[in-house]
């Protein structure tokens, strides 16, 4: 008989069966992933109603049956993930906890670029727009303003709404792990020792690479690779529970796959080379539309979620809004958890939305301020940010660069013109050195090329509206047809008499890429001695300006009303007119004449002719001692007449590849306003110009600025101190440039206020020699060759070349030229030079011949100076050594004789204001004309070396010297 077999325990037989149950719901589980992408169950998106649909947004209306009298909250997702990170599931959607929380949440719906016509084409200004014409929407059904809500990339849409509106319509604003300043830190978890700017630039000179939504879920996901895996292998082995899993299905499949979408080509490049490459959501400057727009103008209140452990917006980032936005009341809300964590999963719905919630109701005067939000912690400035790093380059010298130069010179001699291609193998500095006679190099040159690299890069700003290197070449080509039409030739002088306008501009590069010389004209000149001056054939004017020019042939250009018996050159039609056989565009050689423009006034107006070399020497030293670059942007206070504007704002920022903002005028109450809303980085000055602003009250635009260098020439070394001062870390870039020869000095460092620094490569060489005040003569040494001033020794400075009428010949050698500027200088033992008066201003005192800017300056030095100057006041024979002064604070007479401890002015004079000319220069006429003060207050230097009040018997053994 066969034996039964054993029965198995019963414990045994139901782990059987739990186990072949477990099998066949696994697998039944893991057909239907395979299937549908994931598990089907039963939880339902909360009720919406598509208030409106627009071509790149549609606007979303949560539980539009039971909205009420609620305030309403606009949610903006970022654009790699769709609308549904609001509501991703019953248990974790941030629309219902909000709705409960008596809210009225909306909700911006991007779709999915990949399946929207033109979706993929959308840049950033797209998506700002339709956030704020959203906020219009909402407003006119509601009747009231908006609470505007991001996360991530749609909290930064949020923050250039706002800006962009400047808070019109917009309650309050919050923000979930948005950076505002993307220099703070190193984003997605990249290593802070891992260059940025190589991969920016790989990925934004790829037009229209847009990125695949499985591509962004791939990286973020490499971010946390860890935890990626985990959640991976916790669903596989709860594969077999449907219960468990199904809470948390439509979270998983959102960030698993459904919830990603492409990134449009456009907006991905916005977004790298505007905000991360040149971090404008701190410094302001980007554009919406055509118009400017800067954080700056944000005023109304803000919380910033911060995530502590968030790798893809770090901490200092997203804090970054109190430096961004310093009109605005800024606050944050500090979670401990990452990125998505702020707005997705169970920790959003417990924490972050019910906070949000408290926030709205007290903005609108219901309750106390949440207890979890308070002030922005401030990281520490600074960190991580760029240093401005040329001096190394500068105080090598000349020498070194010459020698670089000559190891390539054969292989860029075959270079005829100067572009492109010379930019690849040599530095800026270097490019100067290669500049010979004939030498193609030009302003419309340098416009030309970089129109065909960057057409879409802007090139300069103006009245708050961005123009661009392409839209500048085709205004610019126009008005040479029209110049064509008017019969210009190559080497014609035509008048340029103009307010700052882009038609200015456009004209001057018109003339230059023509061949013909630009004479800038100063509205508030002479005109008819400078139109002799310039040898001026016809002058082009702008309508306001156009009824001053009497004697030669007037033509119009530019918006403004018009005067029917003016030619006018906005009505010529560019495309009729036939481009003779003689034009070539930019046929400029270095040594032509490209620009004549005149300084001084009256009787004492003097020319200045610039040749296409002294140009490009001022554009590419400057672009090269102030580092610009793409990331700049250049703000010129001058109009396009002064060589300031001509030579360094508009040469330096053409150079350097930096955008260019022209200022219709200047004042300091509004200079803030301006700066932060172009984005500036560089300003640019004369003499005494930003005086004004270094006095003016605090300005809340002025907090956490991103300029960086003041550059220009003639500033007075207090002035320059307080300056820096109040506006660190910004500096003073100060040059000099001769008014006869191409001498360039430039104080780099900035470490000696006053000092004008040491020559810039490829400007001419230079040399101080000994100079005979009395006569006016460079003193021969005993070979009589001129003998060069050793350290501390005043000299006259000279220039290597032949840019005079008249050069000195045989200076150092048989057969050298120089060219002698007119300026005295002394250089210390560290090899800086020091400018210590002019020869026109020589004071020829009883004690002997006197510069003026060594007594200038050690006055202004006094404690309590704002601003000096010094003169002499005829008296006979000759002259009183005078000074005058304005005062910031009361200065003693003793101030003043421990200043001059041995030789001093006869006579310092407290002045209410000194004359300044247009451009701030400070001016004596008027003091020399008063000679000596009948009233006032005054101190007078007796025979002791001491100063004391002026007396009136003082005053008459002043007048008897």
């Amino acid at each position: 008989m066969e034996r039964l077999a054993a029965p198995l325990p019963k414990n045994l037989v139901r782990l059987g069966d739990r186990l072949a149950r477990g099998l066949s719901a696994t697998a039944q589980n893991a057909l239907e992933v395979a299937r549908f992408g994931g598990l089907r169950t039963d939880e339902k998106a909360s009720p919406h109603q598509v208030v409106a649909e627009q071509p790149v947004y549609r606007l979303r209306r949560y539980f539009p049956d039971t909205f009420g009298e609620r305030p309403a909250v606009l949610l903006v997702p970022p654009l790699m993930l769709t609308a549904e990170i609001y509501d991703i599931a019953p248990a974790a959607s941030a629309v219902a906890v909000l709705h409960g929380l008596g809210l009225d949440p909306w909700v911006v719906d991007f779709g999915r670029p990949e399946r929207e016509p033109g979706g993929l084409r959308r840049s950033m200004a797209d998506h700002v727009l339709a956030v704020s014409d959203a906020i219009d929407r909402i407003r006119e059904v509601t009747g009231r303003d908006v609470h505007l809500a991001g996360y991530s990339q749609g909290g930064m849409f949020a923050y250039q709404t706002a800006a962009y509106r400047r808070s019109e319509g917009i309650e309050s604003l919050i923000t979930f792990g948005s950076p505002a300043d993307l220099d703070a830190a190193n984003p997605f978890g990249v290593p802070q020792w891992i260059p940025r700017r190589p991969f920016v630039d790989l990925l934004g000179d790829l037009p229209g690479l847009s990125i695949p939504g499985w591509v962004t879920r791939s990286a973020f996901q490499a971010l946390s690779p860890t935890k990626s895996v985990r959640n991976r292998l916790e669903f596989l082995l709860q594969l077999h529970d449907r219960e468990v899993l199904a809470p948390r299905e439509r979270q998983r499949r959102f960030m698993q796959s459904e919830g990603w979408v492409a990134w449009p080509g456009p907006a991905l490049a916005d977004f790298l080379l505007e905000f991360v490459a040149h971090n404008r959501m701190l410094r302001g400057g980007f554009v919406i539309g055509d118009r400017m727009v800067t954080l700056a103008d944000i005023d109304c209140p803000v919380l910033a979620f911060v995530g502590e452990v968030d790798e893809i917006a770090p901490p200092p980032m997203v804090r970054g809004i109190v430096r961004a936005a310093p009109r605005a009341e800024v606050y944050e809300a500090c979670q401990r958890t990452g990125h998505f964590g702020l707005v997705a999963g169970s920790h959003a719905a417990a924490s972050t939305w019910p906070v949000v919630a408290a926030w709205v109701h007290w903005r609108e005067g219901q309750g106390m301020v949440p207890p979890e939000v308070g002030p922005v912690k401030e990281d520490e400035l600074g960190k991580g940010r760029l240093s401005y790093g040329m001096e190394l380059a500068v105080q090598v010298g000349a020498g070194a660069v010459r020698s670089a130069v000559d190891t390539t010179t054969a292989a860029v001699r075959s270079v005829v013109g100067f572009g492109e291609a010379a930019a690849e193998l040599l530095p800026r500095l270097a490019r100067l050195e290669r500049i010979a006679g004939d030498t193609r190099v030009s302003l419309g040159l340098l416009l030309d090329e970089n129109a065909r690299r960057a057409p879409g890069d802007i090139l300069f700003l103006f009245e708050d509206r961005a123009h661009t290197q392409a839209a500048a070449k085709r205004r610019i080509d126009s008005v040479v047809r029209g110049l064509i039409s008017l019969g210009v030739r190559q080497g014609e002088h035509v008048g340029v008499l103009m307010s700052t306008r882009p038609s200015a501009l456009a004209l001057v590069a018109a003339l230059n890429r023509l061949g013909a010389v630009a004479v800038l004209l100063r509205p508030d000149g002479d005109l008819a001695q400078e139109l002799v001056l310039g040898q001026v054939t016809r002058v082009v004017a702008d309508p306001e300006h156009a009824r001053l020019v009497e004697g030669v042939e007037v033509h119009l250009l530019g918006g403004g009303e018009r005067d029917a018996g003016l030619a006018d050159m906005e009505r010529i039609d560019p495309g009729a007119v036939e481009l003779p056989g003689w034009y070539e565009p930019n046929p400029g050689r270095a040594g032509d004449l490209a620009f004549v423009l005149f300084t001084g006034s009256g009787e004492d107006t003097r020319v200045s002719r610039i040749t296409n070399r002294r140009w490009a020497l001022s554009a590419f030293g400057t672009a090269s001692s102030a580092a610009l670059s793409s990331a700049d942007t250049v703000y010129s206070l001058s109009p396009l007449s002064h060589p300031s504007a001509l030579l360094m704002s508009l040469g330096g920022a053409i150079a350097g590849g930096a955008r260019l903002a022209l200022a219709t005028s200047y004042d300091p109450a509004t200079f803030w306003e301006e700066a932060r809303r172009y984005g500036v980085t560089v300003v640019s000055y004369t003499w005494t110009l930003l005086h004004g602003l270094a006095e003016a009250p605090p300005h809340p635009g002025e907090r956490h600025h991103a300029v960086r260098l003041f550059i220009g020439s003639g500033m007075p070394r207090g002035l320059w101190r307080r300056l820096e001062s109040r506006f660190a870390p910004a500096r003073v870039l100060e040059f000099y440039a001769s008014r006869s020869g191409e001498a360039v000095l430039v104080n780099l460092t900035g470490k000696k206020p006053g000092s004008l620094g040491r020559p810039l490569p490829g400007s001419a060489r230079t040399r101080i020699v000994r100079y005979d005040l009395d006569r006016g003569l460079v003193v021969p040494g005993r070979d009589g060759f001129a003998v060069r001033c050793g350290p501390g020794e005043t000299g006259l400075l000279l220039a290597r070349g032949t840019d005079s009428s008249d050069p000195l010949r045989g200076v150092f050698e048989p057969g050298d030229s120089w060219v002698a500027t007119g300026d005295l200088f002394q250089r210390d033992t560290d090899g800086d030079h020091w400018m210590v008066g002019r020869t026109s201003e020589l004071v020829h005192t009883p004690r002997g011949v006197v510069p003026t800017g060594g007594v200038r300056d050690r006055v202004g030095d006094v404690p309590g100076v704002d601003l000096a100057v010094a003169y002499g006041i005829p008296a006979g024979r000759f002259e009183l050594l005078a000074a005058a002064v304005t005062l910031r604070t009361p200065v003693s007479p003793e101030d003043f004789t421990a200043a001059f401890p041995e030789e001093g002015p006869d006579l310092i004079r407290v002045v209410e204001e000194i004359e300044t000319s247009a451009y701030a220069r400070l001016l004596t006429r008027e003091l020399r004309a008063e000679g000596i003060p009948e009233e006032g207050t005054a101190f007078f230097r007796d025979s002791g070396g001491r100063y004391r009040p002026l007396t009136d018997a003082d005053r008459e053994r002043l007048r008897t010297l």
